[in-house]
């Protein structure tokens, strides 16, 4: 499975250097004209034509766009910014046609820039990606001139074989080509994958590195998603593959550029952290570096080598530019921007000729110097931060048209009214452990599969990962306030994952949800979303599966016996033991029902009309003490 050669696109290489992979293919990407080497003034060459000792690079990097060509909507579209007085305003973000806008105009300036991203660039998207099996997004993403990717656990969604369709093209093998005459060309530039293997020959399935030159500066790009994907996607996703360790990997093809001369190197890792604040301006070098960031990213971080320059990230959906030093105890950038392209990352990247290495001092400008409101920063090398993609600008013409061709394709499906709510029901914007939209997916999905020729179910779990938007009061287009579209309930539940009714004894049910605060989820919290009936309490003062309160849950008013049997209805991820719920992979009696979708869209049916619309539902089964 190892990439075909990559279409031809103007003066930019990109140069593909992965060893032992039958093919190497060429990408060039049309590049700015008319920025400045240090050490000389803006295109001027002091009347010879000795380079500078040192060239800025421009890095500029994002991760986790799932499939968002339009801009997210309620409160998955907005990004939280600190202002001076200490408050934080919501700012809305997002959209490829503000994000276009904002990566050409960043690289005004900058012969050398490269733009690179973290994973997850499609998978979980929204209909009008998502019902095209993201070939939109593709689109979108060569039309933006992305340099290069790595893959996340969302690319694996559909498999290694439509993996390798969106990277090589070709039309979708059931479903043909979208648009008459038009085959489907794939992504112009590599995703990289260097720690998915295939168990058959034990080889990448897609490049593990590539390398970009321009004018004899090379910087090579490995990229890596988490071990854990197998976790994380369905068993079908990631059949015949294997899961390297993310350190062991980097630290294997630093190794191996070093050796082909290539010294300054990045890492693109799906992989991340939490900052202790929200605010993508949030300093989590403060007080020392990188004392503000937790999560996995941090060991990893720690663990890699010092040839690897930079780390860009992704997967927790966060915003940091964070200093991790580095074995040696050099300064090192961690960084991650958002999701949904709300934000993009600016480094310098300074290159120095005579090492062929990035110059490490600092990491990011001191703030001290200069006035409150005009500091002067002394040169940091690399410095970065991240960027608002604004909606205040004028959107690229290019993305806008692309989106309402795609828009055209997919409008008698995605108009089609489903059901009405009277107000916001926040699922993915909301921070809280029980979420309003949670409850409603999760009633939807115990009413379709209590019917006993239906299943039996007596509860049903969600797992809070599959929740991807909110639905929102406001009309998208012009079906009307408080309409709920198709479109608008696929967003929130893209993967259509068909539902299964199982047995699981009253042990295995309490197991399971101990198992959302212990084990593999003992450091971030996976809280399932629980039918109407279910009630306990969640004690986050205590530790591990001590935080789930066992005396306290109880199932319609009744404690559970752990010797009786229970019909449960949840999605095939988690009935895979998905997200750490191993208890949950236990479970007998199996019986296949209809999709997540199809069960919350009958629900919106049955449950709303226009003249009296679903209200959100109250947040009163898990009660938490904190």
């Amino acid at each position: 499975m190892s990439a075909t050669p990559q279409k031809n696109r103007a003066s930019r290489r990109v140069l593909a250097a992965a060893a032992g992979l039958a093919t190497v293919g060429a990408l060039v990407a049309a590049m700015p004209a008319g920025a400045q080497e240090r050490g000389h003034g803006p295109g001027k060459d002091h009347g010879h034509h000795k380079p500078a000792r040192t060239v800025d690079v421009q890095l500029l990097s994002f991760n986790d766009l799932h499939g968002n060509l339009e801009p997210p909507a309620g409160s998955a579209g907005t990004v939280n910014e600190t202002q001076a007085d200490g408050t934080t305003k919501a700012v809305p973000a997002g959209g490829v046609e503000y994000l276009a806008s904002s990566l050409r105009t960043a690289r005004k300036g900058h012969p050398y820039s490269i733009t690179a991203a973290g994973g997850d660039m499609v998978g979980a998207s929204p209909l009008l990606s998502g019902l095209f099996h993201d070939e939109p997004t593709i689109e979108a993403l060569n039309k933006i001139d992305l340099d290069v990717t790595s893959v996340g656990n969302h690319e694996f969604d559909e498999g290694a074989t439509e993996l390798a369709r969106l990277q090589n093209g070709g039309c979708h093998p059931v479903e043909g080509c979208y648009e008459k005459g038009k085959k489907f060309k794939g992504a112009d530039f590599p995703y990289l994958a260097a720690n998915v293997t295939s168990e058959k020959t034990g080889k990448p399935i897609l490049k593990p590195y590539t390398v970009w030159k321009k004018n004899g500066v090379k910087i090579g790009f490995i990229g890596v998603t988490l071990e854990g994907t197998p976790n994380i996607v369905t068993a079908n996703g990631v059949k015949g593959l294997k899961f390297h360790d993310e350190i062991e990997t980097v630290n294997k093809y630093a190794k191996e550029l070093d050796r082909q001369g290539v010294k300054s190197i990045v890492a693109l890792i799906h992989e991340g952290g939490a900052p202790a604040s929200s605010s993508y301006n949030y300093d989590c070098d403060s007080p020392a570096a990188g004392d503000g960031i937790s999560g996995p990213i941090t060991d990893i971080a720690k663990g890699i080598s010092p040839k690897v320059d930079a780390l860009v990230t992704g997967h927790t959906h966060q915003a940091y530019v964070c200093t991790i030093p580095d074995p040696a105890g050099n300064p090192r950038l961690v960084t991650s921007a958002s999701s949904f392209g709300k934000l993009y990352t600016d480094t310098t990247l300074t290159y120095d000729r005579r090492t062929n290495d990035i110059v490490r001092t600092a990491v990011k400008a001191p703030k001290a110097k200069g006035s409150k409101h005009h500091p002067r920063p002394e040169p940091a090398n690399p410095v970065s931060a991240n960027h608002i993609v604004d909606r205040d600008q004028a959107p690229a013409n290019d993305l806008t048209a692309l989106i309402a061709r795609w828009n055209t394709l997919a409008a008698p499906i995605a108009n089609r009214p489903q059901g009405y709510i009277s107000a916001d029901i926040n699922g993915r914007g909301s921070t809280a452990p029980e979420k309003p939209l949670g409850n409603l997916i999760a009633d939807a999905q115990l009413e379709g599969l209590a019917p006993a020729d239906k299943g039996g179910a007596v509860v049903a779990f969600m797992n809070p990962g599959g929740i991807r938007s909110d639905l929102v009061y406001k009309a998208s287009g012009s079906e009307g306030d408080g309409v709920v579209t198709y479109g608008e309930s696929f967003t929130v539940q893209p993967f259509t994952n068909m539902m299964n009714v199982l047995d699981l004894t009253g042990a295995q049910l309490v197991s399971a949800l101990q198992q959302q605060v212990s084990g593999a989820n003992q450091a971030s919290p996976k809280i399932l979303q629980v039918s109407k009936g279910l009630t306990y309490t969640l004690d986050m003062t205590k530790s591990g599966a001590d935080r789930v309160v066992a005396d306290t849950i109880r199932l319609n008013g009744e404690a559970i016996d752990p010797a009786k049997t229970y019909r449960v209805a949840m999605n095939e991820f988690l009935a895979g033991g998905g997200d750490g719920f191993a208890a949950l992979g236990e479970g007998t009696n199996k019986l296949v029902g209809a999709s997540d979708l199809d069960l919350f869209n009958e629900y919106l049916a049955a449950h709303s009309t226009a003249a009296a619309p679903l209200a959100p539902p109250a947040t009163d089964r898990i009660t938490v003490v904190q």
